[in-house]
């Protein structure tokens, strides 16, 4: 590409839009050019808005520090300067609606990382390796909204990208019941170790919210569309709990599944390391080479010495095993902050840029 698009962050200043700024250093098709938030960050420096607030390993990017942030409810002022935009505003689920709607309303593509509109029929909501042709829907919300370019497209919860793109992976056996339990880092809730010492030697059995997540979004993912709205899967059926548990980033799963087809290991570890989606054929920036890696070893994948699989995109799985119970047991990990969040949405914006649906 010979010039990139110019992105905006809104809520830029929170923990995801940290990832997202942290993430798109560098990058060869988008450069961070907007950053927005709250009213009382407007108007300062990003630097001096962030302050000690700087949550990422890396260093704050430099070619950000001085960018002057602007308000976020201000819609047609930063969209003026910008070909689209990331949303991973603090609002509540209303709010987000409307404003995203807003952005989109100004020919401005948005992408979200939040769950306000994840439920909203013909809004596409993509793991782009899994789901590529929901973005078919996106013609019919640009009917709805009155648009020619802009739109929203959002990413999934971060609780399933360590099983569901498993599930994925192995759909010709045919899961038809799932049992799930997700041990969820602190990152997932905008924390560290310093903000919430509480979860130091800790584990909380309850995240408000995410178990209705874990077990419904899969079903949209894999669901088909039709008269411009995506109808969700009836099945596999997934039960779920969600526990915090004392890690920064890493979100592993312990999984048990009943096929109505019977799969030997063999069959189940050669679907995962083969799976590949549109991202790796397309090559995109952020694509991970290997989508989904088989650890063979019985103590792994481990947090340490996995999270950061192709950078934090791929996704992590052993201790495939049969069970007395369900057919077939296993235990997944994703990075929860970048495939999950930020990193996420940042392929989906690669995907939707690919396909001609941004910067057009």
């Amino acid at each position: 590409m010979s010039e990139k698009l110019k992105v905006g962050i809104l809520g830029g200043t929170g923990m995801v839009g940290q990832r997202f700024i942290s993430l798109l250093e560098n990058h060869p098709w988008f450069e961070v050019t907007t950053v927005a938030a709250s009213e009382r960050s407007a108007g300062k420096t990003y630097e001096e808005a962030v302050g000690g607030r700087w949550k990422m390993t890396s260093p704050m990017p430099e070619a950000v520090k001085k960018l002057v942030v602007m308000n976020v409810n201000e819609v047609e002022k930063v969209a003026a300067g910008v070909d689209f935009v990331f949303s991973a505003v603090d609002m509540s689920k209303e709010e987000i609606k409307k404003i995203e709607e807003a952005y989109a309303k100004t020919e401005t593509p948005v992408v979200s990382n939040n769950s306000a509109h994840r439920w909203t029929p013909d809004v596409p909501m993509m793991v782009p390796e899994i789901n590529p042709e929901h973005m078919k829907v996106i013609e019919f919300q640009k009917k709805r909204l009155g648009t020619t370019k802009g739109f929203v497209a959002v990413k999934p919860n971060c609780s399933i990208q360590s099983y569901a793109p498993v599930l994925t992976a192995w759909k010709e056996f045919e899961p038809y019941e799932v049992v799930a339990t997700t041990y969820q880092a602190i990152s997932g809730a905008g924390k560290t170790f310093k903000d919430w010492p509480e979860m130091v030697e800790n584990v909380i059995p309850y995240i408000g919210g995410e178990e209705e997540k874990s077990e419904k979004e899969p079903l949209r993912i894999w669901g088909e569309v039709a008269d411009g709205v995506i109808v969700p899967a009836q099945s596999p059926l997934i039960t779920c709990q969600c526990i915090r548990v004392p890690v920064l980033d890493g979100h592993t799963a312990a999984v048990f599944v009943k096929f109505r087809k019977q799969p030997t290991k063999e069959q189940l570890i050669e679907k995962l390391v083969s799976y590949k989606g549109q991202p790796q054929e397309l090559a995109l920036p952020s694509a991970p080479k290997q989508f989904i890696q088989y650890l063979e070893e019985d103590n792994r994948p481990q947090v340490r010495a996995d999270v950061d699989f192709e950078n934090g995109m791929g996704i992590s799985v052993g201790r495939i095993r049969k069970d007395s119970v369900y057919d077939w047991k296993f235990v997944g990990l994703s990075h929860n902050t970048v495939r999950g969040a930020a990193g996420g949405a940042v392929l989906c914006a690669e995907l939707l840029k690919a396909e001609g649906y941004i910067g057009v």
